[in-house]
C-alpha cells in the first residue's frame, strides 16, 4: 500500500507541474499538452489492459487444457473469441489516442 500511495503521489505531481508552469504564464502558453498526455494515457492504460486480460485468459485456458485435454476444441474457441474481444479494446484506445493526436497542432 505504502508503494502504491508513492507512484500516486509522483503521478499527480508529474501531471500538476506542467499545470502550474502553463498557469504562470498566463495561459499564453501552447494548450495542446492536455491531448498530448491524453493521447498517451489512452493507448497505454489500452495496452495494459489488454496484456493483463490477455496473460489471465492464456493461462486459464491453458490450465483448463491441461486439466482436461478432451475438451481443448471448445476451449479453444472460445480462447480466441476471448482474445480477439480483449484486443478490440486496445485497438479502441489507438483509435482515441490517434483522434486526440490530430488535435495537437
Amino acid at each position: 500500500m505504502r508503494k502504491f500511495m508513492k507512484v500516486a503521489l509522483w503521478t499527480l505531481a508529474a501531471v500538476l507541474v506542467p499545470m502550474a508552469a502553463a498557469a504562470e504564464t498566463g495561459g499564453a502558453g501552447d494548450s495542446t499538452w492536455g491531448y498530448a498526455l491524453g493521447a498517451g494515457l489512452a493507448i497505454g492504460l489500452a495496452g495494459l489492459g489488454c496484456g493483463i486480460g490477455q496473460g489471465l485468459t492464456a493461462g486459464n485456458t491453458t490450465a483448463g487444457i491441461a486439466r482436461n485435454p478432451g475438451a481443448a476444441g471448445s476451449m479453444f474457441t472460445n480462447f480466441i473469441l476471448g482474445m480477439v474481444l480483449i484486443e478490440s479494446i486496445a485497438i479502441y484506445g489507438l483509435v482515441i489516442g490517434l483522434l486526440l493526436q490530430g488535435k495537437i497542432h
